[in-house]
């Protein structure tokens, strides 16, 4: 598995400038993201680590994510990563963190769909939510690493607008 070094460093970089931390909660990325987070350099100073979650009944039970909202999407919805998301940025006590749930295979439960859901927290508040769609049915393997990739990418535009606006708060931009 290769990540894009260079997004990797901006990532860490930004870290290294905030002070905060980040930990992961995943289902349809399994364990990509945490291993990407694994390599950033310094990554002990920030990433507090992750878990991942691959059944609906682990939803409910780790992540406390409500059995109603399992039943009507079976764990794959806007709703269900954000609250993935803000549930164990507490289990791990971190500022920020990357949730994600979704299908890499056509299913009957996707309608034969490939797509996820991912949600990016800031202190216990979801504060984007997106949904990515892969049209090919290709290798999963292929498809988790299409998704790892651009939360990644959306993370850290998330990461440095956080920091820009914090900035001009503090009368520093």
């Amino acid at each position: 598995m290769q990540f894009n070094k260079a997004l990797l460093e901006e990532i860490s970089e930004n870290f290294m400038n905030c002070h905060e931390t980040i930990s992961i909660a995943e289902s349809v990325t399994a364990g990509l993201l945490q291993l990407a987070f694994s390599e950033l350099n310094n990554s002990k100073l920030f990433y507090k680590g992750g878990i991942t979650v691959h059944t609906p009944d682990k939803m409910v039970r780790l992540l406390n994510i409500d059995t109603a909202e399992i039943r009507d999407s079976n764990g794959v919805s806007g709703m269900a990563v954000d609250k993935m998301g803000c549930h164990a940025s507490r289990i791990f006590d971190s500022e920020w963190c990357i949730a994600t749930s979704g299908y890499c295979r056509p299913e009957r439960q996707s309608a034969y769909e490939i797509y996820a859901y991912y949600s990016i927290s800031y202190k216990g508040t979801a504060v984007f939510s997106d949904k990515l769609e892969f049209d090919s049915k290709k290798d999963s393997m292929l498809i988790k690493s299409y998704y790892t990739e651009k939360i990644l990418q959306k993370f850290l535009g998330q990461l440095k607008l956080y920091h820009i606006l914090k900035n001009e708060m503090n009368g520093e931009g």
